[in-house]
């Protein structure tokens, strides 16, 4: 996967959080270090918009993480999690994030998804192919959707540096 990457190029990064903060408590028991995230997405480029996708829980006890976040020029999207009568829960932005992806497609060069759920598959070829986007996606390989990989132009693998995208 050949791809370009000059520091005049404007780049949207677009982090569903959920999907990395369950694979590195799932994979490494460890939380994301997401100002490395953020730097490797960006790796001197223009940054046009960073944007996370979170979801408030119940107790409501994320504050300290959105405003973190912030702090590091990422824009947060929140939504409460959904709670049904039989006890499921839920909290999802896919259909958000793909909203705001292609909305901004045409300021950007390149997308960054900082996702590894396979359900991006169509987005990925949207931008690459309606938008004229280059996309990239980075998260964790081992619980990346293969098809996603297959799908992107780059794809930047954290499990290959822990040390650098895990804090301590």
């Amino acid at each position: 996967m050949a791809i370009i990457k000059h520091k005049q190029q404007r780049v949207g990064i677009f982090i569903d959080t959920q999907n990395l903060y369950h694979s590195a408590k799932n994979l490494y028991k460890r939380k994301v270090n997401f100002a490395e995230v953020l730097k490797e997405a960006l790796t001197g480029r223009v940054l046009i918009r960073a944007l996370a996708y979170v979801i408030t829980s119940e107790a409501g006890d994320e504050k300290a993480f959105f405003d973190a976040l912030k702090k590091m020029g990422i824009e947060t999207k929140t939504k409460n999690l959904q709670v049904f009568s039989g006890g499921a829960k839920k909290g999802d932005w896919d259909v958000g994030l793909a909203v705001d992806a292609i909305s901004l497609s045409d300021k950007l060069d390149s997308v960054v998804l900082v996702t590894g759920d396979g359900d991006f598959v169509p987005l990925v070829e949207y931008l690459k192919i309606g938008a004229g986007c280059q996309v990239e996606v980075m998260s964790f390989g081992k619980s990346t959707s293969s098809k996603l990989i297959e799908a992107a132009d780059d794809f930047i693998d954290l499990d290959k540096k822990t040390t650098k995208y895990l804090l301590h």
